[in-house]
């Protein structure tokens, strides 16, 4: 306990370097933005800004990275409560009470309630990483390589079988990207695979390059071949931006709730923010004294859900940085983003670089301070930023792209690729396909084979010695029931509707 407290204030005197500030504010301010963007979340604003920050210092451009990711969260609330349309997944609860306060009349309460909330959330889920990962850490360190070739079938597998309505759909985008992780040389034979005969090929597929794809181009493509809605009323905040008394005292325990389910889901390799916003929902429609209003407007649906999505981003940054498992699009993408400086987040990152990991976290709490200064006063520039013209702000997206993979890998062949990757996100956007598995595959799909040919080789190719581990044979475990458990739940509930 104490030495992380040491840590952290070594991490706090790295954090308040004026360069690192400036990274903190310009990644807070971004997130925000992209947040309120609808589409563009902070997954997609983070792998466009990959190839232009790889000269850049790494801990700057991290913590950059973590105040998107925060930022995002808070900003997906505003486009919530004003517009009815989430710019993130996340914020989905957010928007059933929150825009119907704003309906009322009270959308500055709404505001203010999601603010305050994801700034006490962000700040005891941060505390919680300062004091649970250097405990998770030495867990880690007794790894052997049966154990992490365990621990990266857990990830594939809840990855594959959470993002996205199928886990067949899900397993399939794994396995693209598991097959993307095989182009290039072999580490331990030097033989080129799956290059067919491309110099560029040699050294693999970029992750930076695949993201950009996937997620900028991807998504772009998408926007333009739907037709053109409605445009969106945006509900004007009136009456008083700040909270009543009455307002903060319904808050407080939802904020608490929201805080305690966002942050241990969010750690969790299947866990993401979607289930603890719906989760914290659930339980203040059920404990709360004022019924009549769920459905109509009630405060205590926007407090908790936000708690619950802020607190879960933290929790999201405890098994990527403790064990290098992203269980979020956005964490997968900052998962390319250390691996581009040439750091591999997990137990060795804590002793090698500690410099970076407790700057990083120690920066959370001030990224969480700049974001309650910066969302309520410039509720009016957030707003106006959903004046944009869609074909101006995707236009700029697609250049933006370009420019930042050309920049990284001056490279025909790149471009090429970066336009494959842009249709490939497009047609699986088409077809309902989850992208983050693709990603995750190529990044821990070398270092799962890398682990799997460790482990046979200590023990002279006898494959039994994946499951004589306790460890990693009870990892094996819970990936085989994570694969099967959607898969008996169809089918019970198939069973039942047959019946009734």
């Amino acid at each position: 306990m104490l030495d992380s407290v040491f840590a952290l204030a070594q991490g706090f005197s790295v954090a308040f370097e004026p360069t690192k500030l400036l990274f903190a504010l310009i990644g807070v301010f971004l997130g925000t933005a992209v947040g309120v963007l609808p589409g563009i979340g902070p997954a997609l604003t983070v792998a466009l800004l990959l190839p232009v920050t790889f000269k850049l210092d790494p801990t700057g451009s991290l913590i950059m990275f973590a105040g998107i990711y925060y930022g995002g969260m808070y900003g997906g609330s505003t486009t919530s409560i004003l517009i009815n349309t989430p710019g993130e997944s996340a914020s989905m609860i957010t928007a059933l009470e929150g825009n119907k306060m704003a309906k009322a009349g009270r959308g500055g309460p709404a505001l203010a309630t999601s603010a305050v909330g994801s700034f006490v959330a962000g700040l005891i889920a941060t505390i919680g990483l300062a004091l649970f990962a250097p405990w998770l850490v030495e867990i880690a360190i007794q790894f052997g390589p049966a154990d992490y070739f365990a621990l990266m079938i857990v990830a594939f597998v809840t990855v594959s079988a959470t993002f996205g309505d199928s886990p067949l759909r899900g397993l399939t985008s794994l396995f693209i990207g598991l097959m993307l992780g095989l182009v290039g040389i072999d580490a331990l034979s030097g033989q080129a695979r799956l290059t067919f005969g491309v110099p560029e090929l040699l050294d693999g597929i970029e992750v930076t390059t695949l993201a950009v794809g996937l997620f900028a181009v991807g998504e772009a493509l998408f926007v333009a071949s739907r037709m053109k809605h409605a445009p969106e009323t945006i509900e004007p905040v009136r009456g008083s931006l700040w909270m009543t008394r009455e307002d903060w005292k319904r808050s407080w325990k939802p904020w608490l709730r929201g805080t305690a389910l966002g942050f241990p889901i969010g750690s969790l390799p299947a866990g993401g923010a979607e289930i603890p916003t719906f989760l914290s929902y659930t339980i203040e429609k059920r404990l709360t004294k004022h019924p009549e209003e769920f459905g109509k407007g009630a405060i205590e649906g926007v407090a908790g859900p936000e708690a619950a999505n802020n607190a879960s981003a933290a929790g999201t940054l405890m098994p990527l940085l403790t064990l290098g498992l992203p269980t979020s699009a956005t964490a997968a993408i900052m998962l390319a983003g250390f691996q581009q400086y040439g750091l591999n987040p997990g137990p060795l990152l804590f002793a090698e670089r500690p410099d970076l990991v407790w700057g990083l976290i120690a920066s959370l709490f001030i990224a969480n301070v700049m974001l309650v200064i910066l969302n309520l006063p410039l509720i009016g520039l957030w707003v106006r930023l959903l004046a944009i013209p869609q074909p101006w702000l995707y236009a700029g997206i697609l250049v933006f792209a370009a420019m930042g993979t050309i920049a990284a890998n001056p490279s025909p062949v790149e471009l090429v690729m970066l336009a494959v990757f842009g249709l490939l996100g497009f047609v699986m956007r088409r077809y309902d396909y989850p992208i983050a598995p693709m990603v995750v595959g190529l990044i821990l799909g070398p270092m799962a084979e890398t682990q799997l040919r460790r482990a046979l080789q200590i023990s002279l190719g006898d494959p039994m010695a994946l499951i004589e581990s306790p460890l990693a044979a009870t990892l094996l475990a819970i990936a085989a029931l994570a694969l099967v458990a959607p898969v008996l739940f169809r089918g019970l509930s198939r069973f039942k509707a047959e019946e009734d």
